[in-house]
């Protein structure tokens, strides 16, 4: 070997470490956000779904694959059957507008899709399963307009069971039970989300198909309504479902939590859960708040209009922020397989967490 060949070899393994560090992690890999959104939180609440310039930058350079976005009643004086059927319109005609940028998922096939297009795949969602009515049937309807996804109740009480914050924790009523079996014949997500400990394990043992907890933390590590217990966590993974860990207040008792708190959330879910079954909703977007001291008065306002209908939880102040401060923007699915992996876990494992799990879920649930 010459002296000039031994330079270049020399240099090569030199510059391996930079460019492996430069190396995008999320090359290749489907990154599923459980439950999320399309939106900018610098500005109000559009009157129907928008999409800015700004807002599909920051999701495609985030690398999502595909969101569970929420539309339809969750809360209010809206007539919850009215409301969900417009929204849905509202969303469809969205992803008319932008028919290179989004993707409407109907099956786990469209997620492998909406990445080979390098499209953002949207899962229609509910959080509230109020605009059923009394007629189960209306799944029907939902499911033939594209609805995936159905949380069966808020943080409060329905008709069919409830929520995270009612202290009678009263379990899945026999209308729930119908609801039930109706998404299951429609091979729609059953989500258990916001619901209170007795609903959740009802409806775990009720359905024919695996069911979900697409946004949530573990009680066991942090003591609040929002969280789950063992008990439900393990018994939806028994079961073949899935557990979306959130990058939300709730994971830290100090309504602060920061990005060590969502990696220990999703760890002690491993152990729970085991690693097949552990993925993220993190309930929020990828377009980060750019004046978070000016978005307080924002906040403080969001929260006070929570109070008044009733659906603000225990972990909910007016001084804590719905996200986590180290863990957003379009950079934050990066962050966190970098931090999953200095902590030790394989990439085949990260992949799971980040998309592999709620895919795998997918196919399960609504077929290939």
């Amino acid at each position: 070997m010459n002296r000039r060949t031994l330079l270049a070899l020399s240099a090569a393994t030199l510059a391996a470490p930079a460019m492996a560090a430069d190396r995008d992690p999320l090359a290749g890999l489907t990154v599923i956000n459980a439950l999320g959104g399309l939106h900018d939180p610098n500005f109000p609440e559009p009157p129907k779904p928008g999409l800015t310039p700004r807002i599909l930058k920051d999701a495609q350079a985030s690398g999502l694959t595909a969101v569970n976005v929420t539309l339809g009643y969750v809360a209010g004086p809206d007539e919850p059957f009215q409301k969900s059927v417009a929204e849905v319109a509202q969303y469809d005609a969205l992803i008319r507008a932008h028919p290179a940028d989004l993707l409407k998922v109907l099956t786990a096939a469209d997620i492998a899709r909406a990445r080979a297009e390098r499209r953002v795949g949207l899962i229609y969602g509910f959080q509230n399963a109020a605009m059923m009515g009394d007629d189960p049937a209306r799944v029907d309807i939902f499911a033939d307009l594209g609805v995936r996804i159905v949380q069966l109740t808020y943080n409060l009480r329905n008709q069919l069971g409830d929520g995270a914050i009612v202290p009678e924790g009263r379990g899945l009523t026999p209308f729930g039970h119908q609801v039930v079996e109706r998404l299951n014949a429609n091979r729609l997500m059953v989500d258990l989300s916001h619901s209170g400990r007795q609903i959740c394990l009802d409806a775990a043992r009720a359905s024919k198909q695996p069911i979900s907890i697409n946004h949530t933390g573990c009680r066991a590590l942090t003591d609040l309504p929002r969280n789950k217990t063992d008990e439900e966590l393990r018994l939806v993974a028994e079961r073949g479902g899935f557990v979306g860990i959130y990058f939300m207040p709730f994971l830290n008792l100090s309504g602060h939590a920061r990005a060590v708190d969502v990696v220990a959330h999703i760890e002690h879910a491993l152990n729970v859960c085991g690693e097949d079954h552990v993925g993220i909703g993190t309930d929020g977007g990828t377009t980060p708040i750019d004046d978070l001291e000016a978005y307080k008065v924002a906040l403080r306002k969001e929260h006070e209009d929570r109070k008044a209908k009733g659906i603000a939880a225990p972990g909910e102040r007016a001084d804590t922020h719905p996200f986590v401060d180290d863990l957003r923007g379009p950079d934050q699915f990066r962050k966190l397989y970098r931090l999953l992996a200095e902590r030790g876990h394989k990439p085949a494992r990260i992949e799971k967490i980040l998309g592999g799990n709620f895919v795998r879920y997918a196919k399960d649930v609504w077929g290939a």
